[in-house]
C-alpha cells in the first residue's frame, strides 16, 4: 500500500511539471491571437509566481488542518480547473484571472508533497520525485506541439493537460485513505499546536540561511534556463536554432542528473550531495569563462544542469533532520516561497544587466550567486548541528 502511494506521488509530480512549460511553448501563437505584445507573457508568469509564493507560505496551516492527501487532491483540482479556464479563454484579461488559481494550486501541492516525501521516504525517492517533475516539464511542450501541428490550436493543448489533471484528481481522491495508513503522519498532521508564524520561523536557527540557500539555487537554475540561448547567440556567435537546441540540454541535464542522484544517495548523504552539486555547477560556470570554441559553453551548460540536479531535492530532504519533523512543513513552505522569489526576481535582474551592460557577464553573475549559496549552506550546517 505504501509503495502504491509512492507511485501516486510520482504521478502527482509529473502532473505538477506538465503545465510549467506550456505558456512558453504556446505563447508565440497566443499573443498574436490576443493582439498583445509578446512581453505580456511575463505578466501571466508573475501572477502565477505570486500565487505559488502565497500558497507556499500557507502550506503549514493547510496541511495541519486538512492533511497532505486532501491538500494535494484539492490543489491538483484547482490547477486542472485553471488549465481548463485557459483553454476556454478568449482575452488576455481572462488568462490573468485563471493564472491566480493556477499559481495557488501549484504552490500548495509542491510544498505539501515535498514535505511528505521528506518525512516518510529516503533521499533517493526525493531525487526521483524531482526527476518526475522534469519528465512532466519535458512532456508538456510535446503535448502542446501535438495540438498545434494537428491544427487543433493552443486551446486544445491546455485542455489535454487539464483532462490529465482531472484524471489525477480522481486518483488522488480515491487514494485518500492511504495517506494515513502506516505512515506515522497522523501525529504530525493532527498536531494541535498553532502553525508557526513568519516571525517565529525567522527566529529558528538556520532558517534565514536555508532561505537564502534556496533563493540562490533557484536564481542559478532559472537564470541559466532563461538566458542560456541568448548568451550562446550574443556572446559566442552560435546560430539561434543551434543555441535553442543546446540550451535545452541544461534541462535534460537536471532531469537525468536527478535520476542519477537517486542512486548516488545510496553512497552519499544529503550534505555531501549538495556540496558535490555545487562543485559541478562551479566547473560548468568556469567552462563558460574559457574563450575556446562553441563546444566549451555547451559542455558548461550541461554541467551546470547536472550540478543543479541533486541540490534542490537534497536541501528539501534534509529539512526534517535540520529543523525537526514538527517544523518541517512550515520550513519547507518558507523554502518554497524563497525559491519562487529567486525565480521571480533574479532572471529579470540579469536581463537589465544584459541590456545595459553585456550578456557576457552571465558567468560572473552565476558565480557570485553560487558563492553566496555555498557560504549560506555552510553557515546553515553550523547553526543546526
Amino acid at each position: 500500500m505504501f509503495h502504491l502511494l509512492l507511485v501516486i506521488i510520482y504521478l502527482a509530480f509529473i502532473s505538477l511539471g506538465l503545465p510549467d512549460s506550456l505558456l512558453g511553448s504556446a505563447w508565440p501563437t497566443m499573443y498574436e491571437e490576443f493582439n498583445v505584445p509578446v512581453s505580456y507573457a511575463g505578466a501571466i508568469s508573475m501572477i502565477i509566481s505570486f500565487g505559488t509564493i502565497l500558497s507556499s507560505l500557507q502550506s503549514d496551516r493547510l496541511t495541519r488542518k486538512f492533511g497532505t492527501g486532501v491538500v494535494t487532491a484539492f490543489s491538483v483540482l484547482l490547477t486542472a480547473a485553471a488549465l481548463f479556464g485557459f483553454s476556454v479563454s478568449h482575452s488576455f484579461f481572462a488568462l490573468c484571472l485563471w493564472a491566480v488559481p493556477y499559481g495557488l494550486g501549484a504552490g500548495s501541492v509542491d510544498a505539501s508533497l515535498n514535505n511528505y516525501v521528506a518525512l516518510h521516504y529516503t533521499s533517493r525517492h526525493m531525487s526521483w520525485l524531482h526527476c518526475m517533475w522534469g519528465i512532466g516539464a519535458s512532456a508538456g511542450p510535446y503535448i502542446m506541439g501535438y495540438a498545434l501541428t494537428g491544427g487543433q490550436g493552443w486551446n486544445m493543448g491546455y485542455r489535454y493537460i487539464s483532462i490529465l489533471q482531472f484524471a489525477l484528481t480522481a486518483i488522488l481522491i480515491l487514494s485518500l485513505p492511504m495517506w494515513k495508513k502506516g505512515t506515522g503522519v497522523d501525529e504530525i498532521e493532527s498536531d494541535s499546536r498553532p502553525p508557526l508564524t513568519l516571525r517565529e520561523i525567522f527566529k529558528i536557527p538556520g532558517a534565514k540561511e536555508v532561505m537564502l540557500t534556496f533563493f540562490c539555487y533557484c536564481s542559478i537554475e532559472s537564470t541559466s534556463g532563461l538566458w542560456a540561448s541568448s548568451y550562446l547567440v550574443l556572446r559566442r556567435g552560435v546560430s539561434p536554432d543551434t543555441a535553442a537546441s543546446f540550451a535545452s540540454l541544461f534541462f535534460l541535464g537536471i532531469t537525468a542528473g536527478r535520476g542519477l542522484s537517486g542512486f548516488l544517495t545510496m553512497k552519499f548523504n544529503d550534505t555531501q550531495l549538495i556540496r558535490i552539486g555545487q562543485s559541478v555547477i562551479l566547473l560548468g560556470i568556469l567552462l563558460l569563462f574559457l574563450p575556446f570554441d562553441s563546444v566549451t559553453p555547451f559542455a558548461g551548460l550541461v554541467l551546470i544542469g547536472l550540478g543543479c540536479a541533486p541540490v534542490y531535492p537534497s536541501i528539501i530532504h534534509s529539512t526534517p533532520d535540520h529543523f525537526g519533523r514538527d517544523r518541517s512543513q512550515a520550513m519547507i513552505g518558507i523554502q518554497m516561497a524563497s525559491a519562487y522569489c529567486g525565480t521571480l526576481i533574479m532572471p529579470p535582474v540579469f536581463g537589465l544587466i544584459a541590456r545595459y551592460i553585456s550578456v557576457s557577464l552571465l558567468p560572473v553573475y552565476l558565480i557570485i550567486i553560487l558563492g553566496l549559496m555555498a557560504v549560506m549552506h555552510e553557515v546553515l550546517l553550523k547553526k543546526v548541528k
